[in-house]
C-alpha cells in the first residue's frame, strides 16, 4: 500500500509517525472506539501530546474548535463517552480524526452501527466537512445507498479483490461486472411501482475460501456454466 508514493509497510517507525498525521481513521463502532475512562477532552488533545503539538491551553481551545466542527457543545469536554449517544459519539471520533488536520480520512463503515436517522446526520456531517476542510475520504461501506450518496469513484471488491471501479455515475447507471450488477439489484428500490417489475439478480454456486483462492477470476464459481467456462479461458 502506498502513500504519497511510500510504501507503508515497509517504512520504519519514524516515516510512518509523520504519515500518520496525515492519514486517520473512524472507527465502525462508536461505542468501543472511544476510552470509557477518559473524558472527552482527554481524548481529544491526545494526538496533539503523542506528536507534541500546541501547549496545553492551546490543546484545550483547539478541542473546543473541533467539537463545534461536529456540531457538539464546547461543555461536552468534561463528559465521558457513556453520557453520550450513539451518533454523538460518531462525531466526537470524527472529530479526534480530524484533529490533526489529516489529508486522508479512512472511515470503516462509519455509519454501520447507527441507526438510519443518525446515519443521514452523519453522512451530512462528513459531506459538510469535506466541502470546509476538502479532506479525501476512502469510504469503506456495504450499503450501496450509503456509497451513492457521498462516493465520487466507487471500487467493488470481491474476496479481497477489486472487480470493477469506475466513477459514481458509470457503475449505478451501467455496472459491467456480474457480482455489481447482483449487488445493484439488492438495493431496496422506494418506488413500489419500479420495485415490482425491476429483476432480482440471485446468485449461485458456492463462495471459495478466501484462503485459497483459486487462480483467474474468483467470481467464476458463482456463473452459470457457459460463463465460466469463457471466465475461465480469459484469465
Amino acid at each position: 500500500m502506498l502513500f504519497r508514493g511510500v510504501d507503508v509497510h515497509r517504512s520504519g517507525r519514524k516515516v510512518l509517525r509523520k504519515l500518520r498525521q496525515d492519514m486517520q481513521i473512524v472507527f465502525q463502532d462508536p461505542y468501543a472506539a472511544l476510552n470509557p475512562r477518559k473524558k472527552v477532552r482527554s481524548i481529544l488533545t491526545e494526538p496533539w501530546r503523542v506528536h507534541g503539538m500546541y501547549d496545553r491551553s492551546e490543546r484545550w481551545l483547539r478541542a473546543e474548535e473541533m467539537l463545534e466542527t461536529v456540531g457538539l457543545q464546547p461543555d461536552h469536554l468534561d463528559l465521558y463517552p457513556h453520557e453520550f449517544s450513539g451518533g454523538q459519539r460518531q462525531r466526537i471520533g470524527i472529530a479526534r480524526a480530524l484533529a490533526l488536520e489529516p489529508d486522508l480520512l479512512v472511515a470503516d463503515e462509519p455509519v454501520s452501527a447507527l441507526d438510519v436517522s443518525i446515519q443521514a446526520q452523519i453522512i451530512n456531517l462528513l459531506e459538510d466537512i469535506q466541502t470546509r476542510l476538502g479532506v479525501a475520504y476512502l469510504f469503506i461501506c456495504h450499503d450501496l445507498a450509503v456509497v451513492r450518496q457521498i462516493a465520487h469513484v466507487v471500487s467493488v471488491m470481491y474476496l479481497g479483490r477489486i472487480v470493477e471501479s469506475g466513477t459514481r455515475d458509470q457503475m449505478y447507471r451501467s455496472p459491467r461486472h456480474p457480482y455489481t450488477q447482483a449487488l445493484l439489484s439488492a438495493v431496496p428500490e422506494p418506488d413500489p411501482v419500479v420495485e415490482r417489475v425491476r429483476r432480482r439478480i440471485v446468485l449461485t454456486g458456492d463462495v471459495p475460501s478466501p484462503e485459497r483462492a483459486s487462480s483467474g477470476c474468483g467470481f467464476r464459481t458463482r456463473l452459470l456454466e457457459v460463463a465460466a467456462h469463457l471466465c475461465r479461458r480469459a484469465t
